[in-house]
């Protein structure tokens, strides 16, 4: 996107990666520039967690931002060894309630999308499992591989060569409807989990008090590049799909999501480590 918006609209654009604790480097970062939508924050699903999570930040995401337009969705997939005998989610659900305690989920950290939508899953379904973060994504990949975790909620890009080659199974995707890549994974809520639909998505945002004509021309630009086929195309072998829309509605929806995280983080009992 750092790319079209350069060609496109003939603006200077520099992406500067500032990652850690559930992004709110990032996050105050932008908060101590001027309010003038010349920094960007990309807003994702530990950003909707932060509030709960991190409370002694003050950060509200949806108050001290203006979302401005969503850019892409995906999807994750529950994920199991292919030696289990479970084969469907309430298979497993029933596996691991047959056994409280005794599974490990892993994840990519506290509050990122894959731990926060297992903790989801446990609340749902009613069973109890440990995390395991990982900092280093090959060694998650690896213990996941050689069963030393039970099972994670892969990205959907990242989990279909390995239920492709058999190495893993895939068993759920939290998607209300059955994704393109991975055509023969059933979804949560044909199994019967409605409520384990979670969306991975990425939106941009800048800091509250930007003027709104200053919001508008971003959220312009950026839908007018997501109607590029080659910008579809780029975003679809990402595992994407891509979203665009006003900027009202990326505003609601991130005023729902934080909403909603911050009321698994609760009822999971969710602390990160000191």
């Amino acid at each position: 996107m750092a790319s079209q918006l350069s060609e496109r609209e003939g603006w200077r654009v520099v992406v500067e990666n500032r990652p850690g604790a559930l992004q709110t480097v990032a996050m105050l970062d932008v908060l101590k520039q001027p309010a003038d939508g010349l920094t960007i924050y990309p807003m994702s699903v530990p950003t909707a967690a932060v509030p709960a999570l991190m409370p002694q930040l003050g950060i509200r995401p949806d108050d001290d931002f203006i979302p401005v337009v969503k850019l892409s969705t995906s999807y994750n997939v529950l994920v199991i060894p292919p030696d289990f005998s479970a084969k469907t989610m309430p298979e497993f659900v029933a596996l691991l309630k047959a056994r409280p305690g005794q599974f490990n989920f892993s994840s990519a950290g506290f509050g990122t999308p894959a731990h926060l939508a297992a903790e989801l899953f446990k609340l749902e379904a009613g069973v109890q499992a440990v995390h395991v973060p990982y900092v280093q994504p090959q060694q998650r990949l690896a213990d996941l591989l050689t069963g030393i975790n039970h099972f994670d909620f892969l990205a959907s890009v990242t989990a279909g060569d390995l239920i492709a080659t058999g190495k893993l199974r895939g068993i759920a995707v939290t998607a209300p409807s059955r994704i393109v890549g991975l055509p023969n994974v059933p979804t949560v809520v044909e199994q019967g989990f409605p409520n384990l639909v979670v969306e991975d998505y990425v939106g941009f945002a800048v800091k509250s008090g930007t003027p709104d004509a200053v919001v508008g021309r971003l959220n312009e630009a950026v839908n007018r590049a997501l109607r590029d086929p080659k910008v579809r195309e780029t975003f679809e072998k990402l595992g994407a799909t891509p979203a665009g829309g006003a900027q009202p509605d990326f505003r609601d929806f991130m005023r729902k999501q934080v909403g909603h995280w911050s009321r698994v983080v609760k009822e999971a009992g969710i602390k990160l480590p000191q």
